[in-house]
């Protein structure tokens, strides 16, 4: 299992996204709604790795959640950055945001747009189960 990190850009929020996959084979996808075309997003998943979320300034790392509310997205209130998206679920699966990744320059997969705005609620949230990596929020407070 490889190991990457990252977060936003002043350090409120970091990000652990491990994979057993070589990063050139983890698939990139460009999500199509306008709140992720806002943020030039790129997301990738791996369901047999792992996402670490630790969010040492609370303050600055609000969820948002829009649509279906069925998922937090974290963006830092104090420099902008959006880090990742979770599942609001029992057993909540996050995408991690390339992007936000220290060595998102190793992901070479070329990015695949993506349209999900006919899904209903309940495609999503199993679309999310299936495909999204488990995910560990967890609070530092470090930076507060």
């Amino acid at each position: 299992m490889q190991s990457f990190s990252g977060g936003c850009h002043c350090g409120a929020i970091s990000l652990e996204f491990a994979t057993a996959q070589k990063p050139s084979d983890v698939p990139v996808r460009e999500c199509q709604c306008s709140f992720c075309r806002k943020h030039a997003s790129r997301a990738i998943t791996d369901p047999a790795g792992s996402v670490m979320i630790t969010i040492h300034a609370p303050d600055y790392a609000l969820p948002y959640r829009f649509g279906f509310e069925c998922a937090d997205y974290y963006v830092c209130r104090r420099c902008g950055v959006y880090v990742a998206a979770v599942t609001r679920s029992d057993q909540p699966k996050a995408i991690a945001i390339l992007n936000a990744l220290d060595e998102r320059a190793k992901f070479t997969a070329s990015p695949v747009a993506t349209d999900y705005d006919d899904e209903t609620q309940d495609q999503r949230q199993a679309r999310r189960a299936a495909g999204w990596t488990p995910v560990q929020v967890a609070f530092d407070r470090s930076l507060e």
